[in-house]
């Protein structure tokens, strides 16, 4: 689907690209869009009263409402410009929740957390006192609404999930757990990195607290991610950095005004060509469709799968989920050896713990294969994965 738009597939033919949970391919558009920037009007943003300043404020600052529209905002002053969703993770953990929390709140997440959505959490617990409870996850390693309701107690203050977890692949129903939560008077944080443009997102229907996301996991360029935030929650919001353009005044007594929300928590010259990159890969989301895109990856993992499952010597971890996304292993071959192997038939897979390194006390396993599946692929790349896995016996003379 949309293969022509991916100037890297054109160039490299012979290349079956299945990591795009780490990252995704780049569309000619959110490419030229960049280079547009940087050789017909380079300039600073809201610094200058010059053409090309006009020109760059403008195309930097219409991105918000593309985020507010994308994922179903209130306001695009809920909207802030991050590096990405690690950073904007830790600036709401940090920037927020270490204001609030006391010691003996407890933060409920679940095992299959990335790395960005459980450490923070930690250090707050060793700093502030606060628990971190993990929910119970079924025998398809997912969230039940029973679990999660019974690991809320009165001291539960955050719910902090994944929308879609990074291994497993499942697609936790947020909209029901933002709505218990809003019940129960508890936070509710979302990190959106593996489900924007794979998965619709309303923030409002969820009743979400603060959600994150990366541009490039979703065909737009690195360096840049969003931070959604409740406008009320903002306010109270502190920002991680000082700097250039956040503030409204500073005197040499001491005495300073920061300006509102959003732009107090983007001091500095930011990533402009990435925001402008970020608004034009949500505009080729868009134009697709993101439910057209999820469709397409959920039927070619349907297919890897079942073909998958007869072949003798793989396990798979994550055959129920709904996603793009396929957890593996070749059985008696660690997984760097599976990747190194399949990479010699240009097959491009991500091998590891993949950030999610406590997932081991449920799974049982340490490492995994993972495939994810997305717009650009087709049923003839599937084809091949399973050709080349049905012949891994020969998977040391490979590697060796």
């Amino acid at each position: 689907m949309n293969r022509e738009d991916f100037p890297i597939l054109s160039q490299k033919q012979d290349m079956i690209y299945l990591d795009n949970s780490a990252t995704t391919l780049k569309p000619k558009c959110v490419i030229d869009k960049m280079v547009d920037y940087y050789t017909k009007y380079t300039s600073n943003i809201h610094r200058g009263d010059y053409d090309n300043a006009i020109k760059t404020n403008s195309e930097y600052d219409k991105v918000r409402d593309l985020v507010k529209d994308f994922i179903h905002a209130e306001d695009s002053r809920e909207i802030v410009y991050t590096s990405g969703a690690t950073e904007a993770l830790n600036m709401i953990i940090f920037g927020f929740f270490k204001n609030i929390l006391k010691e003996d709140d407890e933060v409920l997440i679940t095992k299959a957390e990335h790395a960005s959505n459980i450490l923070p959490w930690l250090v707050l617990q060793k700093e502030k006192g606060i628990k971190v409870r993990y929910i119970p996850l079924d025998e398809n390693y997912e969230i039940t609404t029973q679990n999660f309701l019974n690991s809320i107690t009165p001291k539960t203050k955050v719910v902090s999930l994944a929308h879609v977890s990074n291994v497993i692949g499942d697609i936790r129903d947020i909209e029901s757990i933002g709505n218990i939560c809003k019940e129960k008077n508890i936070y509710f944080v979302v990190d959106a990195a593996q489900s924007a443009s794979h998965v619709p997102i309303d923030v409002q229907k969820a009743n979400v607290s603060f959600l994150a996301f990366s541009a490039h996991k979703m065909t737009g360029p690195t360096g840049v991610g969003i931070l959604y935030g409740k406008k009320e929650l903002l306010d109270k919001m502190q920002p991680l950095k000082y700097g250039g353009g956040m503030n409204q005044n500073f005197e040499s007594d001491g005495q300073y005004i920061l300006k509102e929300s959003p732009i107090k928590f983007e001091a500095g010259t930011p990533p402009i060509a990435e925001v402008i990159g970020l608004g034009e890969a949500i505009r080729y989301i868009t134009s697709i469709g993101v439910d057209k895109i999820h469709e397409h990856e959920y039927q070619l993992k349907k297919y890897l799968v079942e073909n998958l499952e007869k072949i003798p010597n793989i396990v798979l971890y994550n055959k129920n989920s709904h996603s793009g996304i396929v957890a593996f292993n070749i059985r008696g071959v660690f997984s760097q050896d599976a990747s190194v192997y399949l990479n010699h038939y240009n097959i491009s897979i991500r091998a590891g713990n993949h950030c999610a390194k406590v997932l081991k006390d449920d799974l049982n396993i340490k490492n995994t294969c993972r495939i994810s599946i997305y717009l650009y692929n087709t049923k003839e790349e599937i084809d091949k994965v399973i050709e080349v896995l049905k012949n891994s016996e020969d998977i040391f003379k490979v590697v060796i």
